[in-house]
């Protein structure tokens, strides 16, 4: 045999042998292989996208409008406690309508322009009087918020996926200010809801325990009757404080009831400036959430105890009080704690959720749909029995037809089924119910190669030629015409899979993949077993 003709049919071999190990995981035989095996050769296989697995499908819409609020009201209260730092007495600040209205002693009025120009580039004055101003977000940095908040909510929203724990999921935005979110095979889509769909702004305000409305604050009151318990005491209320409640349960009854705080409107410290959080066990078994600050959020945190010393902190999560500790001394260290009446599910849903940090925005369900395993699994079985009908149609007109040559054929379609799902498998990639698809039509592409190369065989033999200058030149004159038809298709796979989405990728993927192994099969797998036997004896006939 000669040495050319060798190395080909050896790596024909090897890059089935290495398809066959990658694929081995996706079968019912790797249950029964030894531990071990995992842990020399692959132990991933091919996932199966949402149409066949099963699982969720959300369609999110950001609602990018209050993700300008937010910052309004972040920046509204960083600029009263940036003046009080500098010592400016009684500053007063209030929104109304998207605006700042600042109020300050009017000996200060330099003073603060100073402060503002300074630290606040991104507010503008719109009107300026003795001791007030009001200021307004700047249009660029307005656009520029509206712009990023939907890119915020996609990223915040991947982190808290990939920390769930779901296996290949599908996220991207959609649009201007929607998000789409595929997760295959959830077995808990209540859960993954609450975890995606949670705004998540952490906040640390203090209690105003000595407000005068608390007199006639109830020890507690029904769940469900906070907003009239609100219109109550809104016209009583001071302007920079704010009514939020606790929920707590009855350990015995099981009966869930609100406890009313009056509570400063402007936060001491929020929770973007978390490193971590983890879920911690304390007396009793009873799980809490263990936070820690970065070195920013450890110094302000530090100053926040030391200086309200004797007073409570209520820990704010979408404006829902989750515990208000009494602060005994200052806390350094940059470390506290969430404790409440959690499940150990609960507390670690929690601790995911702050690490991955707050949506900029809260987000909208436009579309909820869960697709159940079982039509996964008939999805499944529908495509492959398609693939095994027209697999078999073609193998028994290939051989009727083209008898021995068309078994070589049959054969290096064989080895193209194999290589292509083999590459799945080696990507890891995700398959969906067009990738099926995909695959049915890669099949049919490699017996149209092998058929133009037959064709161009029989012609030369036609002429008269021998077989094996036949062969040479069928393989040489079809190479122009299959190359082109398959590139021309490759160029239209990249494009789906770059612009479309979901299942138009997955298809995408399964073309793409089959036309190049369909190139490497159909010019070399076939023509290395005519070499062959043409190096081991002279053909001269060739069933064809």
């Amino acid at each position: 045999m000669k040495k050319g003709i060798k190395g080909r049919l050896l790596t024909l071999i090897a890059f089935l042998v290495i398809a066959l190990l990658f694929l081995l995981p996706s079968t019912s035989i790797y249950s029964s292989l030894p531990s071990w095996w995992g842990d020399i050769f692959p132990d991933k296989g091919v996932s199966l996208g949402l149409d066949l697995r099963g699982g969720m499908h959300l369609v999110l819409e950001v609602e990018v409008e209050k993700a300008v609020d937010n910052a309004i009201e972040r920046m509204a209260g960083s600029v009263k406690n940036r003046l009080e730092a500098k010592e400016i007495e009684g500053p007063a600040v209030k929104i109304a309508d998207r605006l700042i209205h600042l109020s300050f002693p009017s000996d200060k009025t330099d003073a603060v322009r100073e402060i503002l120009d300074e630290d606040f580039p991104n507010l503008v004055t719109k009107e300026e009087s003795g001791g007030e101003k009001v200021l307004a977000l700047r249009e660029a940095e307005k656009n520029r918020i509206l712009t990023t908040s939907t890119l915020q909510a996609l990223e915040t929203i991947r982190n808290r996926v990939d920390e769930f724990g779901v296996a290949e999921p599908l996220i991207q935005k959609l649009g201007d200010n929607q998000i789409l979110v595929q997760l295959p095979g959830i077995d808990n889509p209540e859960r993954a809801l609450e975890l995606i769909g949670k705004t998540a702004l952490l906040e640390f305000k203090l209690l105003n325990e000595r407000s005068p409305i608390l007199r006639d604050f109830p020890g507690r009151i029904d769940e469900g009757t906070e907003e009239a318990f609100l219109n109550e005491f809104k016209d009583r209320l001071d302007p920079d404080d704010e009514i939020l409640f606790e929920r707590r349960t009855n350990a015995d009854t099981g009966e869930t009831f609100k406890i009313p705080y009056v509570v400063k409107k402007t936060a001491a410290l929020s929770g973007d400036l978390l490193a971590d959080a983890r879920v911690s066990i304390g007396e009793f078994n009873a799980p809490y959430v263990s936070m820690t600050f970065n070195s920013e959020g450890a110094e302000l945190f530090e100053n926040v105890t030391g200086e309200n010393v004797g007073r409570r902190l209520a820990i704010v999560l979408d404006g829902n009080i989750y515990s208000a500790p009494n602060i005994n001394e200052k806390i350094s260290g940059g470390r506290a704690q969430i404790s409440g009446s959690y499940t150990h599910q609960e507390a670690s849903d929690l601790a995911i959720i702050l690490r991955a940090g707050s949506l900029p925005a809260p987000v909208k369900i436009l579309q909820n749909v869960t697709v159940g395993p079982s039509l996964g699994s008939d999805s499944i079985k529908k495509g492959w029995r398609a693939g095994f009908i027209s697999t078999l149609l073609v193998i028994v007109f290939m051989i009727v037809y083209y008898k021995f040559s068309g078994l070589l054929s049959v054969c290096a379609m064989i080895i193209n089924i194999i290589l292509l799902v083999g590459a799945l498998a080696t990507l890891n990639a995700t398959l969906t119910l067009p990738g099926i698809a995909g695959i049915i039509l890669s099949i049919g592409m490699a017996v149209d190669a092998n058929v133009l190369i037959l064709e161009r065989i029989r012609e030369e033999l036609r002429a008269g030629r021998p077989v094996r200058l036949a062969v040479d030149a069928g393989y040489e004159k079809a190479f122009t015409s299959i190359f082109d038809s398959n590139v021309t298709t490759l160029i239209t796979a990249i494009a789906l899979f770059m612009f479309g989405t979901g299942p138009i990728r997955g298809f995408a993927v399964t073309l793409g993949l089959g036309i190049t192994v369909n190139l490497f099969t159909a010019l070399v797998a076939t023509k290395v077993v005519f070499d062959y036997l043409n190096s081991r004896k002279r053909l001269e006939t060739l069933s064809i």
